[in-house]
Formats: structure tokens, sequence, C-alpha cells
């Protein structure tokens, strides 16, 4: 099967016009429209960039219990 891509946009009468697509006259395609959704609003990428930070207990042990040497 040979793919065939091409952008263009819906005429005024609702009408889409494609031209010069390499396919044979008479050969059989299937022709599937798909619509580029609009853009959403920009989210930020890094939502907590800028948020203030909040240590609590910086300075105690991580995983105290969970090593085996300290046992």
């Amino acid at each position: 099967m040979q793919t065939y891509r091409i952008e263009t946009t819906v005429a005024p009468n609702r009408e889409l016009t494609i031209r010069g697509i390499p396919f044979s006259p008479g050969e059989e395609v299937e022709v599937i429209i798909l619509n580029h959704p609009r853009q959403a609003k920009k989210r930020r990428r890094y939502a907590l960039r800028g948020k203030p930070v909040q240590y609590t207990r910086p300075f105690d042990s991580v995983a105290e219990d969970n090593w085996q040497a300290l046992r």
C-alpha cells in the first residue's frame, strides 16, 4: 500500500480539491480526512517552577529503618 499525505484547507464552499496525486487514473484509493485540533492553551511545562518549597525536618535521616547495617 502506498501512502500519500497532503495538508490543505477547506474552501469556503466546504469542498477540497487535491491535484497532482501520484496514482494512476482508475486506481482505487481510500481517502481519510483528519482535522488538526486547535491548539489548547499552552500549559506550563514545569508547573511547580517558582513555587515555594518547604522542608519538614530537613536534617533527619531518610529511610533509616531500612538500613541493614544499623540493625
